[in-house]
């Protein structure tokens, strides 16, 4: 079920909403004031950042490359 952030026309009210269904988005109204004329907002994602390792080391920290043509790591 997709969240949608609407923000209301009459007194600016910003709210979160869940959306069933395309019949729904007509009975949608303001929690704040009651006004049913609600502006559908774009929303903003976020992705989390894994941290990069340093430049030049390998997985476990070394500066050389592992040996024997496995990683250092063990796998």
């Amino acid at each position: 079920m997709p969240i949608f952030e609407y923000q209301c026309k009459s007194c600016g009210a910003k709210s979160e909403i869940i959306e069933l269904g395309a019949a729904e988005i007509g009975a949608l109204c303001c929690a704040q004031c009651g006004g049913a004329e609600l502006e559908k907002k774009p929303s903003v994602v976020s992705t989390p950042r894994m941290p990069a390792r340093p430049a030049g080391k390998t997985c476990c920290g070394r500066d050389e490359k592992c040996g024997g043509g496995t990683s250092c790591c063990g796998s």
